[in-house]
Parts: structure tokens; C-alpha cells; sequence
């Protein structure tokens, strides 16, 4: 077993209010998280240190649900309770019923070349996968089906969203296949998980979204018409974001193999410019479908990430995750 590493602390009002956690909070370095080759154990280390920091928060009334029980509280059905659990632990509680526990939740992973770029030591294909493990490994953990969709210009792999036995094992070496493909095709593999997809549910897609806009659009536009939640995350290296490059250099494009000499001197506004445009475009289009838009930067711990998606949901005043103790 390794060294125990630093955890979150962020406070449940914190997570209620949508506010990121405070100067006290700490967190997991991903370079140190990154070293840990075995991803189900990232996951692990990553959801415990988080839900550890909400247990220690200084607010009280909060709690997070693991089981498939919860407390009683008045005007609940008395034939719902359990005795025998009530005698072992002295307090009364009551089994939640299916459409109070199960989510179903598709994680759409882009693996694409592009995902293959990498400016601290890891690439975004390594984030991402860490990220989407996280959220299953906590989805799991809260007896929540969790389906995976990997793909670049095609579906490499497709789970559907299953709370069993195995199943979590089998989506996490899912997620470890190497990246291929050329393009990122984000059309076609949305397309197959909304026709897959009958139930409503939640759809989490995380990608770079170094790819057209208009089909992007059409596509989440479908899936929000049959009902389904969709949250976004946007994951880019810093490099991308501020064009940190100060030589001239032949760049290299991971998913073309075009090559390109470059001077960052006179390209970085005209970079910046265009990288904006889609930025926005992006945003504008989730906006008018009502689409839980974030964006992440590999340098940013996994918590955050997982913070931001739940305080997203806490916001949204949907079935969420972590609920108030004492309430339905």
C-alpha cells in the first residue's frame, strides 16, 4: 500500500453553494496521482480523500449515503422500517426504494490523438480516464448503474450502465486501452448513446472538444430532447489554454500528422483569438440546450472536478448524490 497522500477537506457548505473549496482545503497533487499506474486505486484514493474532507466538515446536518438505507424521519411509512438493522445499531432506518437510489449515469470518454497531448508529464487521455474513474468508482459506491462509451472517430468500447458485481472491474480496463484513432468524432458516438440509451439519465461527456461545434450541437440537442441530464467536462492542458511556448519549434498536430514550424511571437494572439471563438461557441451552445458546461485544466486536482460535478447537481435541485441528512 502507498504513502497515504493529502486529501480534500472541502466543506459541505461549500458543496451546497457551488463555491470551490478554501485556502484550507488540500488536495492531491495529479502529477503524484498520475504516478499510481493501477486506476481503480487512483479512484480510490481520490473519492475516499474527498468524501473523508466532507465527513470532517465543521457543518452539521450533512452526510453523504453510501447504503441502500437511510434514516427515518417523521411521516415516513412505519412498515419500511428495519428492525433487525435498528437492533444493531439502536437507530431507526429505512430502505430507500429504487427510484430514490438509482441513477443511471454514461460516461462519454474521448480518446482521440488530440487526448495525447501532454505538457506536465501526462496527457489529457490520462486525466480523463482518472476523472471518469473517479465518478464511477463514486457513482458505484452509491449503488448508482454506470455505463462507459470510449471513442475517437469511432466506438472503441461500450458498457451499458449496470450496477452489478464485476461490473466496475470491467469498465475501469475498459479505460485503459491506448489511445488510436485520428479524429475526434463527437457526432457519431452521441448518436449511438442516445439510441442506446432508452432510459433517462444522466450523460457525462469529457473530451478536449477540438472538434467541429455545429454537430456537437445537434447531437447533445438530441439527447436533452429525450429527456437525459448532460454535463460536460472540458479537459485541456494548460499549454492550450495560454499558449505557454516562448521558441520556435515544429509542431507537431497528433491527430493529422501534419507538421508545422511555428514562431509562438507572432501566432500566439492570433491563437488565442481562435481559441476563444470556439471556447465561446462551445459555451453558447450548451448554454441554449441547458447543458452543465465545465472546463478543467490538467494542473487541477481531481477533486475539484469531482466537486464541481456534484455541486452542479446540489445547484440543478435534481436527485443528487450527496443529500442533506434527515431528508428525502
Amino acid at each position: 500500500m502507498p504513502e497515504r497522500l493529502p486529501t480534500s477537506a472541502a466543506s459541505a457548505a461549500e458543496l451546497r453553494s457551488g463555491r470551490p473549496p478554501g485556502k484550507g482545503a488540500t488536495f492531491i497533487d495529479p502529477a503524484t496521482l498520475m504516478r499510481i499506474k493501477d486506476l481503480q486505486l487512483r479512484a480510490r484514493i481520490v473519492v475516499e480523500g474527498f468524501l473523508g474532507g466532507l465527513h470532517r466538515s465543521p457543518y452539521h446536518g450533512f452526510s453523504v449515503e453510501f447504503s441502500e438505507y437511510r434514516q427515518y424521519t417523521p411521516g415516513d411509512d412505519l412498515r419500511n422500517l428495519d428492525w433487525r438493522l435498528f437492533a444493531r445499531s439502536d437507530r431507526y432506518y429505512v430502505k430507500r426504494f429504487e427510484d430514490e437510489t438509482n441513477l443511471r449515469c454514461h460516461l462519454l470518454v474521448d480518446l482521440s490523438r488530440s487526448m495525447g497531448y501532454g505538457s506536465l508529464g501526462y496527457d489529457k487521455a490520462a486525466y480523463a480516464k482518472t476523472a471518469a474513474a473517479t465518478l464511477a468508482y463514486f457513482l458505484s459506491m452509491q449503488r448508482d448503474a454506470v455505463g462507459l462509451v470510449t471513442f475517437d472517430e469511432r466506438i472503441a468500447e461500450q458498457l451499458p450502465a449496470r450496477f452489478r458485481p464485476g461490473h466496475l472491474h470491467r469498465l475501469l480496463l475498459a479505460l485503459e486501452r491506448a489511445l488510436a484513432g485520428t479524429s475526434t468524432e463527437l457526432a457519431f458516438p452521441l448518436e449511438q448513446i442516445a439510441r442506446t440509451a432508452t432510459k433517462r439519465g444522466l450523460i457525462v461527456l469529457i473530451s478536449d472538444l477540438l472538434a467541429p461545434i455545429d454537430a456537437l450541437e445537434t447531437q447533445l440537442g438530441y439527447l436533452r430532447s429525450r429527456g437525459h441530464e448532460v454535463v460536460v467536462l472540458r479537459v485541456l492542458d494548460p499549454a492550450e489554454v495560454d499558449f505557454r511556448f516562448e521558441e520556435s519549434a515544429v509542431f507537431h498536430d497528433l491527430e493529422s500528422g501534419r507538421e508545422l514550424y511555428v514562431d509562438p511571437l507572432s501566432a500566439r494572439q492570433r491563437y488565442l483569438e481562435r481559441f476563444g471563438e470556439h471556447a465561446a461557441a462551445i459555451a453558447l451552445a450548451c448554454g441554449r440546450l441547458g447543458i452543465d458546461l465545465r472546463q478543467v485544466t490538467t494542473d487541477r486536482p481531481i477533486e475539484l472536478a469531482l466537486f464541481d460535478f456534484l455541486s452542479s447537481r446540489l445547484r440543478r435541485g435534481r436527485r443528487t448524490l450527496v443529500r442533506p441528512a434527515g431528508r428525502r
